[in-house]
């Protein structure tokens, strides 16, 4: 939890001084995959977070 944290507030704060590096990282959604190599596997749910991560970081940068 403090490491997620973390690494929202840092995001944030780089993407005040640069707000292309979330177009970046949303570009780079669709690159992820979930690691595990049995039935489990679900890539899409592993892109769906990332998806909900960076919309959340969006929605901060309008507040």
């Amino acid at each position: 939890m403090v490491a997620e944290h973390l690494l929202f507030a840092t995001i944030q704060f780089v993407a005040g001084r640069h707000p292309e590096l979330l177009d970046a990282l949303e570009a780079s959604v669709d690159h992820l995959g979930d690691p595990a190599g049995d039935a489990t596997r679900d890539d899409e749910a592993v892109r769906a977070i990332a998806r909900r991560f960076v919309a959340s970081l969006r929605a901060e940068a309008r507040s």
